[in-house]
This record gives C-alpha cells, sequence and structure tokens, in this order.
C-alpha cells in the first residue's frame, strides 16, 4: 500500500463529472477518481475549510467514529474492477480494529475530515492522469466554496460520464 494525498478536484471535461486525483505522498504517480457530485461537494468543502451550522453526512459520521471513542486508522482504495472502484475504512477501537467497505470519495471525504491516511494499492498508481477543469465564476475567477457547492449540486447526472480504463 501506498500513502497518497488529494492532489486536485476538478472536472473532467469530456463528460463533466468530479473527478478527484490522489497523488502519492512520497513520488509523482496518481490515481484519478471520478465521483459523484454530492461526494465532491463533500470533500470541496472540507478542503476550503467550510464548515456548516448543522453536521453533513460525513461530519456525522466523524462525530460518530469521534464519540464511540474510535478513530479512523486509514482509509484504503483497494481495487478497480468492472469500472468500480473499492475502499474500505480501517477503524480503531480499544485493541479491536473494523474494517467497514465504502465508496472511495466517502473514505477520502472522512478521511479529510479525521486527518486519517489515505493508502491506495500499488498497482493501481500510474505516471498519467486525467485533465481537468476547475469550475469558474461567471466573472472567470476560481469558485467560492459555496458557488462550488451550488456548481456541483446542479450537475445533470445524464451529463455524467462512466470511466473506462
Amino acid at each position: 500500500m501506498v500513502k497518497v494525498k488529494v492532489a486536485h478536484l476538478g472536472i473532467d471535461p469530456k463528460t463533466r463529472q468530479p473527478v478527484v486525483i490522489l497523488k502519492e505522498s512520497e513520488g509523482e504517480r496518481v490515481l484519478p477518481i471520478w465521483i459523484g457530485p454530492n461526494e465532491a461537494s463533500a470533500i470541496a468543502m472540507e478542503m476550503a475549510g467550510v464548515s456548516f451550522s448543522r453536521p453533513l453526512t460525513h461530519d456525522l459520521l466523524k462525530q460518530v467514529i469521534v464519540g464511540l471513542g474510535a478513530t479512523l486508522d486509514r482509509a484504503v482504495i483497494t481495487k478497480l474492477k468492472n469500472d468500480t472502484f473499492y475502499a474500505q475504512l480501517h477503524i480503531h477501537r480499544n485493541d479491536h480494529i473494523v474494517q467497514v467497505d465504502a465508496r472511495p470519495s466517502d473514505c477520502i471525504a472522512l478521511a479529510l475530515r479525521l486527518d486519517a491516511d489515505i493508502l491506495v494499492a500499488d498497482d493501481m498508481l500510474g505516471t498519467t492522469t486525467v485533465d481537468t477543469i476547475e469550475p469558474t465564476a461567471a466573472e472567470g475567477g476560481p469558485l467560492s466554496p459555496d458557488d462550488l457547492k451550488t456548481y456541483l449540486q446542479n450537475l445533470d447526472p445524464e451529463d455524467l460520464g462512466k470511466f473506462r480504463p
């Protein structure tokens, strides 16, 4: 397993689908993962340091983990099979580690909130990436966190493509 970080969150110009680019911490290899608009919004909000007066879903799960006296040991992107990425949360409580299957995007959003490592199977990393565009405001500048959230929420699911390696 290789430790990675979120290097970039953008929009695939071909599919108009959000894509998160994970980059190995000690190297140049990357892993692009196409994700849903809600998960992209959750990741973007955390990366931008935006908080809400009431917890969103990933914030709620963070509160549950912490409230149970547990920690998120790591989020692991385990494999790609039939165009679908698989991942697990490794939650540590007392002397036990519970592995929970989850979508990679949810793992990433939660790992960012709990400052946990994100790991990827070594053979999933590559040297090429996907070109992405940054959503921009009407004035041509980068979107504010609120504008990014609105942009992602307004994406038409029919416009979203599916990754085909």
